[in-house]
């Protein structure tokens, strides 16, 4: 089970969560996972999760990549 902060966040999100952040569908980012382009654990029941600090790093990168307008790049 993912770790819970004291704040009760939890530090890894699920595909569906992560995906909504990123405002991607969660077969993009499962399809981004398995290609290597976002870091990705993957728990004893087979799941990926993908860590919030990752995620929202990620989404800063594509929001500050739009406002350039310039297409942002996963995984660089």
């Amino acid at each position: 089970m993912p770790e819970m902060r004291k704040s009760g966040v939890r530090d890894y999100l699920r595909a569906a969560e992560a995906a909504a952040l990123l405002h991607v569908s969660p077969k993009t980012i499962g399809r981004w996972a398995k290609e290597g382009k976002v870091a990705h654990i993957v728990t004893l029941g087979g799941h990926r999760r993908f860590s919030r600090a990752d995620v929202e790093r990620l989404v800063r990168a594509m929001e500050s990549s739009s406002a350039d307008g310039r297409v942002a790049s996963v995984g660089s």
